[in-house]
This record gives structure tokens, sequence and C-alpha cells, in this order.
């Protein structure tokens, strides 16, 4: 791992100049619309970087963008990686421990979910407060690297509580509906059944989605700080479930996405 860190990180230092970010950010499905907001400096596209995987989603640009957002030096992924796509969690992880390495102190997280919680509807915001993690395997399994993060790392407080705390405030000074729930992270890419829908309610998700639990552990075992926020773009109401498409989740998430970049762009001011 530290040889492919090391070559990874040695090519972006030669492409961007060494390039210092000071923030992450990861652009979940349809939300790319936040890297409109950075003054991009350096862009590279996913497949010209040494050891980092492709995206294999047609919705997902697939660059890792390099600029200035309010101030602040960001590295943005704009398009981020899945389990379902076939890769391994240390592949999809890959990336976090990247920014780690060059620099980073933050990590800001961004997904399309889907609603558990009746009061929570399509369209609103959810800052993460903690998750349920349903993945198949952690992206720690396998040898520790000590000079990384310790053997078995504390996740009682994944979620960065002060950053959740200005999200809100944020979202309701500018009028948006946000709510802070439990994200259930699950394998996909397949969406749920009503009794599965029914079953991740009952353990205490508030929405489900197929990525973020993966890079917050990763983030967590390297001690960066973590605020992530769903933007929910279906329901999952077994009561009056309805069938969707990929085509009306992009939608949603695209119609919601500029709530979502604002109170990240303000919230990047009071770091």
């Amino acid at each position: 791992m530290f040889q492919t860190l090391h070559e990874t990180v040695e090519y972006l230092n030669k492409k961007t100049n060494s390039f210092q970010p000071e923030i992450g950010i990861v652009l979940g499905t349809g939300l790319g619309g936040l890297v409109t907001e950075i003054e991009v400096e350096f862009s590279l596209m996913y497949s010209n970087i040494p050891n980092f995987p492709i995206s294999t989603l047609e919705f997902h640009s697939g660059k890792l963008i390099f600029g200035v957002l309010n101030g602040k030096r960001v590295v943005a992924m704009q398009g981020r990686l899945h389990y379902y796509e076939g890769y391994s969690m240390q592949q999809i992880t890959f990336p976090i421990r990247v920014m780690k390495a060059l620099g980073v102190g933050y990590l800001f997280v961004s997904n399309a979910a889907g609603s558990l919680n009746s009061d929570f509807k399509k369209g609103d915001l959810m800052v993460i407060n903690d998750h349920i993690n349903l993945q198949p395997e952690s992206p720690l399994r396998g040898t520790n690297d000590a000079d990384m993060g310790p053997r078995f790392p504390d996740m009682s407080s994944p979620y960065e509580k002060e950053l959740i705390k200005k999200a809100l405030l944020i979202a309701k000074k500018e009028g948006v509906t946000c709510h802070q729930g439990v994200y259930v992270s699950v394998t996909g890419p397949n969406l749920e059944t009503k009794a599965e829908y029914k079953y991740l309610r009952i353990i205490g998700g508030d929405a489900v989605g197929m990525s973020t639990v993966p890079e917050v552990i990763v983030a967590n075992h390297m001690s960066v700080p973590v605020f992530a926020v769903s933007v929910l773009t279906d329901e999952g109401f077994p009561e009056i479930l309805m069938p969707v498409s990929l085509e009306e989740i992009l939608a949603t998430a695209r119609e919601a996405e500029p709530k979502m970049t604002k109170i990240l762009s303000q919230l990047i001011l009071t770091l």
C-alpha cells in the first residue's frame, strides 16, 4: 500500500505543482455541480492517474479536481467508486488515502440516497450523524499499516459533531429543508424490496445508499474529520412503494444539488 500510495502522490504532485489541498470532497451520483463553484487549477482524469480505479458509470465524470472554493484549497472527486462496480473495498477507498497523503485536514462526502423515514421527503437533504454498515466487508480488512492508523479504530463518533451543528444552522438560515439521521450502506446495485426497506427502517435507518461508509471508515482510520450529506432522491416507504428509474433519481439529485452546494460552500467558510 505504501509504495502504491507514494507512486500516485508523486505523480499528482508533479502534475499539480505540489498543490496542497486542505479539504477533500467526494461528489456522489448527480451531485457534480459543486465543481462549477470551484476555481479549478488542475483537472485530471482518473484513467491517467497511476493506481487509480476508473469509474465504470456513464453518469460519473471520473475526474480529480484541484482548485479553490471560498478561499480554501480543495481536491474533489467528480464521480466516486462503488463496491458493486467490481472493485475491492481497498480500491474504492484508495482515493481517500491519497487525499490524506496530499494533506487534507477534512473530508466532505455527498451521496444520493433513498429515504426510509416517512418524515424525510424526496428532494430533502439529510446530514448523516451515524451509519449502519451492511457492506460485505471492511476496507480495513487485511494487514494493518500502523503508520496510517490503528488496527482497531474507534467509530463511536464517525461524523464531526461541530460540522453537523454548523451545517444545520446554515440550512435553517437559507430556508433549506435539511434533516439529520442514520445512513444505511448496502452493496447494490439493485434497489431494495418492500421487505428490505421495512427491515432497514426497523434497524434504525433513515436513508439507504450504496456508498459513503467505506470512505468514512478509512477517513476515521486516518483521523480525518468527516462531514457527510445525502440528497434524498426517492422514497422507500413499503406501504406506498412505487418503481423508480435511474433517470428519476438523477433528475431529483440535479434539482436538489444547488441546495447541497450552498450548504457545503458556506460550511467550508467556517473552517
